[in-house]
């Protein structure tokens, strides 16, 4: 039994060690700025307006 806690722990503890490039969230942010959702009647469009 405290085997198994042991090894939660310590999954727990990589996960926070892992951080996104900065590279990764500009293109994030730049993507959603640049996608445009219109709605006519009862249709979504998603337009990226790059």
């Amino acid at each position: 039994m405290g085997k198994i806690y042991f090894k939660n722990s310590s999954k727990e503890e990589n996960t926070e060690r892992i951080k996104p490039k900065k590279e990764t969230i500009e293109f994030l942010l730049n993507y959603s700025k640049a996608l445009h959702i219109s709605e006519y009647k009862m249709t979504k469009f998603e337009t990226i307006l790059n």
